[in-house]
């Protein structure tokens, strides 16, 4: 299956299609798509002083400010939420084909393996429900939650709403006479040869009732749930990704119906993802079926953006690149295994390392560890030992990695107070805001806020004020860092060399 020749083929079309931020036109103007205002940051409390920070004189805030302490980068793996290499343990076409033991032991080895932070699943509508009202799991989705709890990973997930790889459809049998089926044709190029291609019409009351239903049954079950990273927005088409290519047009009436049809299946999801953020294809809008202003509502109500290689269209690339520092990312591309006839090395530089290198030049908070269609981590480690440098490398600087690097200490109005310098070592930004707290070891007092969302972008300083009650000694202080998504509050670890407690916390201490 070239599930991504699409990305190459139509790339022609996709060019000149747009992605219309401003919707001065149905199908979108490229000189109205790009570098647009994407609306206010995500809504903080306790913003915390962010400068400007004066020494001296009559107006000084930060009199006599003097460097107590630093911190320097982490070496090796940080595991936070909002971050990280996604393990897939399913694809479009169903779980591991055990060759080295059971399912179950399967996805366990895939769930142990330390360079994942995240396990990814995707599974068809019909893999999940069997009749209305009522979800049943595969065995696979329930092992991946299973093994995420087990070796401290977190799950996220796709349901198809449509797939060219599976026969009949991925909506479930109890929909099939009730929800009119559309041809689109038949081709080699995509899916199981010689299958002949049917899109059901998403608009049909039915089709909408049901999967309303599904979702709500889904976000009932996982929305803000502790193992839970991300969800995939439901979007049009093959595999969910919000194109039908190579067949044009699409089984909906009009474009007008399509776009409203799929803003309301977003909105849908978006109001009962009230606390899990949701990632949406940059998809170009090949089929004319309103994904850019399916993109612009993902990135205006804060969640995320995805993609599904990174050889890809110029605009895809440049939304992910200049996309607000609040918005998290995650790139999918599959890697080849570590046979010689595999590697297709050009110029000494492997395929996947070419691949992961591109990754980096967009910033983005995931990757994926995933062999298409041939999952095992076997195969996984069969290219890794033996050119482990690359994905090394980008486990140590993927998403966010963030310290308190410069450590002042002052005295104001016989108030004493630090600022910190806080520096961001990874390559994005904080999908979200990062929330400062401090406290002394009895745990008598705790002064904690936030600083601006997306705040430190990456090899930038940031620096804040944190006031103490009077007569507060700084030494011996636990300075945590939290991360705020959606309004949910996680703790996280910092990215310094220096040591940390248990719970990711830095004990302060004169070290200069």
């Amino acid at each position: 299956m070239k599930r991504r020749l699409f990305m190459v083929t139509g790339g022609l079309t996709a060019l000149f299609s747009g992605i219309n931020f401003g919707f001065a036109s149905p199908k979108g103007q490229v000189d109205e798509i790009l570098h647009k205002d994407f609306g206010p940051p995500p809504p903080i409390t306790d913003r915390l002083y962010q400068g400007p920070f004066i020494n001296y004189g009559p107006v000084a805030n930060v009199p006599g400010s003097d460097v107590v302490m630093t911190t320097t980068p982490a070496t090796g793996h940080v595991r936070n939420f909002g971050m990280g290499l996604v393990t897939y343990v399913c694809d479009e076409v169903g779980p591991p084909k055990p060759k080295y033991g059971s399912l179950r032991s399967t996805i366990e080895k895939l769930a142990k393996w330390e360079l994942g932070d995240v396990l990814y699943i995707r599974v068809d509508w019909r893999d999940i429900q069997n009749e209305p009202g009522k979800l049943e799991f595969p065995e696979h989705w329930d092992l991946a939650f299973e093994m995420a709890k087990k070796y401290g990973k977190r799950v996220a997930f796709r349901i198809q709403l449509m797939s060219p790889v599976i026969s009949p459809q991925s909506m479930p049998d109890f929909l099939k006479d009730k929800v009119p089926m559309v041809k689109l044709g038949t081709t080699d190029q995509i899916g199981l040869p010689g299958k002949v291609h049917y899109a059901p019409r998403y608009d049909h009351p039915e089709f909408l009732k049901a999967f309303k239903e599904m979702d709500d049954l889904l976000a009932e079950r996982y929305n803000g749930h502790e193992l839970l990273e991300y969800v995939d927005t439901w979007m049009y088409g093959f595999w969910g990704e919000g194109h039908t290519w190579p067949f044009e047009g699409s089984p909906l009436p009009d474009y007008y119906i399509a776009r409203n049809t799929f803003v309301e299946i977003f909105e849908h999801q978006a109001a009962n993802w009230s606390k899990t953020p949701l990632t949406t294809n940059t998809q170009p809008d090949y089929n004319h079926v309103g994904n850019a202003e399916v993109l612009e509502k993902t990135i205006r109500s804060y969640n995320w953006l995805r993609t599904d290689t990174i050889f890809i269209e110029n605009e895809q690339i440049d939304i992910l690149s200049n996309r607000p520092p609040w918005i998290g990312a995650t790139i999918e591309q599959g890697i080849t295994k570590g046979n010689t006839g595999d590697l297709r090395m050009v110029d000494g530089i492997t395929r996947n390392d070419n691949i992961i290198a591109h990754v980096k030049d967009v910033g983005p908070n995931y990757f994926s560890l995933w062999n298409w269609h041939d999952i095992a981590l076997e195969n996984l480690l069969s290219y890794y030992e033996k050119y482990p440098k690359a994905l090394d490398d980008l486990s140590e600087n993927i998403g966010y990695r963030v310290r308190p690097s410069w450590i002042w200490s002052f005295e104001k109005e016989g108030y004493p107070g630090l600022v910190l310098g806080m520096v961001n070592d990874g390559i994005a930004g904080i999908p979200g805001a990062l929330r400062i707290h401090v406290r002394d070891a009895a745990q008598t007092f705790e002064v904690s806020g936030s600083l601006d969302p997306g705040y430190p972008l990456p090899g930038k300083v940031r620096q804040v004020i944190i006031m103490l009650p009077k007569g507060t000694k700084w030494e011996g202080l636990r300075l945590s860092g939290v991360i705020e998504i959606k309004g949910v509050r996680r703790p996280i670890r910092w990215a310094c060399a220096q040591g940390l407690e248990n719970d990711g916390a830095l004990i302060l201490k004169k070290n200069l």
